[in-house]
């Protein structure tokens, strides 16, 4: 039906409808690009909240003993090797397709 109006409206209905038809895509261009940031902002507040409840799940592990004491160096391994194997990658993975925005 539109293949059929369009060919009869007028000069200043036509740049009407584009100018709405520009504006229509020129929205959807910035609700794609906030939805990229929001996206990405949850995909990091996603590894955040994994590696968080790796490391409670493994709070006073995993630490080599020093002598009598922990060293902070043993800790900050520790904690960046729980970052490294929280199983974020695998999840994000597998969780990103239902949030992302088909073509």
């Amino acid at each position: 039906r539109i293949n059929q109006v369009l060919p009869t409206i007028t000069g200043e209905e036509t740049r009407a409808i584009q100018r709405w038809m520009r504006s229509v895509i020129d929205r959807l261009d910035r609700y794609k690009t906030e939805h990229k940031r929001v996206l990405k902002e949850a995909t990091t507040l996603l590894e955040l909240a994994l590696w968080k409840a790796n490391l409670d799940d493994n709070e006073g592990g995993n630490f080599v003993r020093e002598g009598v004491r922990t060293t902070r160096g043993s800790k900050k391994r520790a904690r960046k090797e729980i970052c490294v194997t929280s199983g974020a990658d695998v999840v994000i993975k597998n969780v990103l397709p239902f949030l992302a925005l088909t073509s």
